[in-house]
């Protein structure tokens, strides 16, 4: 008799130690899922980048991407835990075509605004950074500084692709100055090698952004920098560069502009601007025109 009650003790303790444990491993499971919910509402992005537009965006000597697009990027991804951007670094014209596609969800190359690109992405409301535009000249033209100069003085220019934003530039100034134009020709590839264009004589002058003219010519470490002393860079204008979404991305589009209100709040972009293009180019946004 006693051995039974004694087995129905053990009985029932066994039986309760079981449910007990069954419980802590569905709230354990429970706790798994909710985790793994949580983890799955993270949407993971593809940011495309012009790979060789240094100091812009390029990829550095530890096979980083990096650039003063790049790294407000990346700081706007630190803002967003809702979104896991992945950059992937490609050349100018696959970005464009990627992001129209959908290939990329957004990508960065110092993009200007133009009429034509916001039929084909997405322009957030606030831009990305800053970029100065100038013109390259061989020394002896040191003395042209805008576009009415270059103009006036009938010097040619390096061709510029039809879809390259300096194209565009260049083409509005000759639309509000019909009685003084530039000699602006279409160019059959995105870019042309502009230093060296200028240099050997084949064209007076070309479009360039600052930047990649500082790393190409006055770096030590430059390709063109026995150049330094021979061509000159004079900026004619600074205008905002924007990164760009792709046309079902106003979601992040706007995120993004969240983002980066504060950051700009922050003083983020006027620090890298400084620590890219050795200058703040924010310090001149009051008379940006573009």
């Amino acid at each position: 008799m006693r051995n039974k009650k004694f087995f129905k003790v053990i009985v029932t303790a066994l039986s309760l130690f079981i449910l007990l444990a069954g419980c802590g491993i569905s709230s354990t499971s429970g706790e798994s899922s909710d985790a793994k919910n949580k983890s799955s509402k993270v949407r993971k992005v593809k940011i495309a980048y012009d790979q060789a537009s240094k100091p812009i965006s390029y990829i550095d000597d530890k096979g980083n991407p990096t650039g003063y697009d790049v790294e407000m990027m990346k700081l706007v991804d630190k803002l967003l835990p809702e979104y896991e951007f992945e950059f992937v670094g490609t050349s100018s014209d696959d970005l464009l075509l990627g992001v129209e596609q959908g290939k990329y969800q957004a990508g960065v190359k110092n993009a200007f605004w133009t009429q034509e690109r916001t039929e084909k992405f997405i322009f957030p409301k606030e831009f990305l950074g800053l970029s100065s535009a100038g013109l390259v000249l061989k020394k002896k033209n040191e003395n042209i500084k805008s576009l009415a100069d270059f103009a006036s003085a009938g010097l040619t220019l390096a061709p510029i692709a039809a879809n390259n934003a300096q194209y565009t530039i260049i083409d509005e100034y000759n639309k509000a100055n019909p009685d003084n134009k530039v000699k602006l020709k279409a160019g059959d590839s995105f870019t042309v090698d502009v230093v060296q264009w200028v240099n050997e004589g084949r064209v007076d002058g070309g479009v360039m952004i600052e930047g990649p003219f500082q790393k190409q010519v006055i770096a030590d470490d430059g390709p063109y920098h026995n150049l330094k002393n021979e061509v000159v860079y004079n900026e004619f204008a600074v205008i905002k560069t924007w990164p760009l979404f792709n046309k079902k991305e106003q979601e992040f589009a706007d995120a993004f502009d969240k983002a980066i209100k504060k950051l700009k709040e922050e003083k983020k972009p006027n620090d890298l601007s400084k620590k890219f293009y050795g200058r703040d180019l924010f310090e001149v946004l009051d008379t940006v025109k573009r």
